[in-house]
C-alpha cells in the first residue's frame, strides 16, 4: 500500500494540442499545387503549459468551465492522450472511469461486472465472492442479466463506478460519474472515495457539482481555457471560480 504524502502524480509544464482540419474540399488545382498535406487546420491548445503534484492520501476536484480542458487533463494523466510538451508521472496504476473500453454492450450486465474485475487483475475467485457487493452498489440487482446496451448512461456509469473502485485503485480518475444516479448512488460514490483518502489512495475528481468539491476533497485544482487559474485549499479556489463565473455554475443541488 502507498504511504500517505508520497507524491503519485507529477504534470510538469504539461502541454495538449489538437489539430482541428477545416472542413475544406481541395479544388484538383489545389491538390496539384499543395498536396493532401497540406490541408488547413487550426491549433487547439486544450491544456496550455500546466503544472502541478498530487500526493498520496489526497482527493482533489478538477473545476472549471466547460472546454476548460479538465477532461483532456484526465485522460492525459491516464496515459490515454499524448502531450504536445512537457511530462507527466504517475506513480502507481491510475484507472480511469469507466472502465467502457473493457465493458461490452453486447454482454449483460452479470458477464460485464466478471469481465471488468478480471481486466482489472482481480482473481476469478474473488470476482465471485465480490460480485454481489458489486451489483448492489450499484443498485442494478433487476437489470444486470440484460445486455448492456439496454441500460441508461446513468446505469453504466453507476456500474463502472463499482466495478472500478472494488479493486482499491492507487490513483482513481474521475469524469462526471458522480452526476449520475439518485441521491442515494451520489452518497454512497462519495462514501467510497473519503474511504479511499482514508486507505491514502488518490482521486482526482472533475465535476461541475461545487458541493460534491466541497465535501470530499482537501484541495481543487481550477482550470479555464487551458490554464491553470488556482490551486489550493477547496473554500478558497471556489470562490475564486464562483467569483468568476458569476455563480453561473453554482451548485442547484447542494443538499446531496
Amino acid at each position: 500500500m502507498s504511504r500517505k504524502g508520497q507524491r503519485a502524480i507529477e504534470v510538469k509544464n504539461a502541454s495538449v494540442v489538437y489539430r482541428v482540419y477545416h472542413d475544406h474540399r481541395l479544388s484538383l488545382r489545389e491538390r496539384l499545387t499543395i498536396g493532401r498535406r497540406s490541408r488547413r487546420f487550426t491549433a487547439v491548445h486544450a491544456v496550455s503549459d500546466v503544472s502541478f503534484s498530487v500526493k498520496t492520501g489526497e482527493v482533489v476536484g478538477l473545476i472549471g468551465s466547460n472546454g476548460s480542458g479538465k477532461s483532456t487533463l484526465l485522460s492525459a494523466i491516464a496515459g490515454l492522450q499524448p502531450l504536445a510538451s512537457g511530462s507527466i508521472r504517475v506513480r502507481g496504476d491510475a484507472t480511469l472511469l469507466g472502465v467502457g473500453a473493457v465493458l461490452d454492450a453486447q454482454l449483460s450486465g452479470a458477464r460485464n461486472v466478471m469481465l471488468g474485475c478480471l481486466a482489472l487483475g482481480m482473481p476469478r475467485d474473488e470476482a465471485n465472492r465480490r460480485f454481489d457487493e458489486i451489483v448492489d452498489f450499484a443498485g442494478l440487482r433487476e437489470a444486470i442479466d440484460r445486455p448492456m446496451r439496454t441500460y441508461s448512461s446513468g446505469m453504466r456509469s453507476r456500474l463502472h463506478f463499482s466495478v472500478a473502485t472494488s479493486v482499491n485503485p492507487d490513483i482513481l480518475l474521475i469524469d462526471e460519474v458522480l452526476a449520475v444516479g439518485d441521491r442515494d448512488f451520489r452518497r454512497r460514490s462519495l462514501k467510497r472515495i473519503t474511504e479511499l483518502q482514508k486507505n491514502a489512495k488518490v482521486v482526482v475528481l472533475v465535476t461541475h457539482g461545487l458541493h460534491q468539491v466541497r465535501k470530499v476533497c482537501s484541495r481543487a485544482i481550477w482550470l479555464e481555457q487551458g490554464r491553470l487559474m488556482a490551486d489550493g485549499l477547496p473554500e478558497d479556489v471556489l470562490d475564486q471560480y464562483v467569483n468568476f463565473t458569476g455563480g453561473a455554475d453554482e451548485d442547484l443541488d447542494a443538499d446531496d
